[in-house]
């Protein structure tokens, strides 16, 4: 979480938030090397895998639209799917949208700034957030990741095989610590564990993405109780 020290102050908020994102960045760079890989693999141009870094940038989505595409699924199913994967951050943008500054629009491009390690490490003790950490911590997490792709592409060759380096086993890495650093409060525990009992319970039978839906009225309902 940010520190309360900083929250607010524009400069060092930024800065401590481009200091917190670089280990996030890194692990992103060698990610979407392996996303640049699969992409072209599933037959998917070099440019439209750098754009869809470029204006996705979100690992998890851009994953399952490829894999429906290597599959023979079609452009449609592939754009459902990631946003269904994408649908976590509904319940996120809406916790974020009162620590947000300007009339809709601007909100909106503030808004654009959340991923799912700079949107947990800017949450403030008194439910806030810190924008400004928010928007340092995202910065080169989104350099990287397009960086990551540009190579998965260009350089694949040497790369090879991304499954052989273990890569499948970083985004639950990923999520299961941000999970652990945002369980430590009592309420969130709560709505952590009644989100992970819906998506459990839905993934066998239900499309990706379905069950994140499901489980973030989890979240939502934690963000009710929380402004009571």
């Amino acid at each position: 979480m940010a520190d309360d020290a900083f929250t607010h102050a524009p400069g060092t908020g930024f800065r401590a938030g481009l200091r917190a994102g670089v280990p996030f960045a890194l692990a992103g760079l060698v990610l979407s090397a392996s996303f640049g890989v699969v992409a072209h693999q599933a037959g998917l141009p070099n440019i439209a895998a750098i754009v869809m870094s470029l204006v996705v940038f979100a690992g998890s989505a851009q994953f399952a639209a490829v894999a429906i595409i290597a599959a023979g699924g079609s452009l449609g199913a592939a754009l459902i799917a990631a946003a269904l994967m994408n649908s976590r951050f509904l319940a996120m943008g809406i916790a974020l949208g009162p620590s947000l500054s300007g009339g809709p629009f601007k909100r909106a491009v503030q808004g654009q700034a959340v991923v799912d390690a700079s949107w947990a490490m800017a949450l403030s003790s008194d439910g806030s957030f810190d924008r400004y950490f928010l928007f340092g911590a995202t910065a080169p997490q989104y350099v990287t990741w397009t960086l990551g792709t540009v190579i998965g592409v260009v350089g694949r060759g040497l790369i090879g095989d991304p499954n052989r380096f273990g890569l499948d086993a970083i985004f639950p890495a990923f999520f299961l610590a941000l999970l652990i650093s945002q369980a430590r409060d009592p309420e969130s525990r709560g709505v952590a564990v009644a989100g992970a009992i819906i998506a459990l319970a839905l993934t066998p039978f239900t499309p990706a993405g379905v069950p994140i839906l499901a489980a973030s009225t989890a979240a939502l309902w934690g963000l009710r109780s929380r402004a009571r």
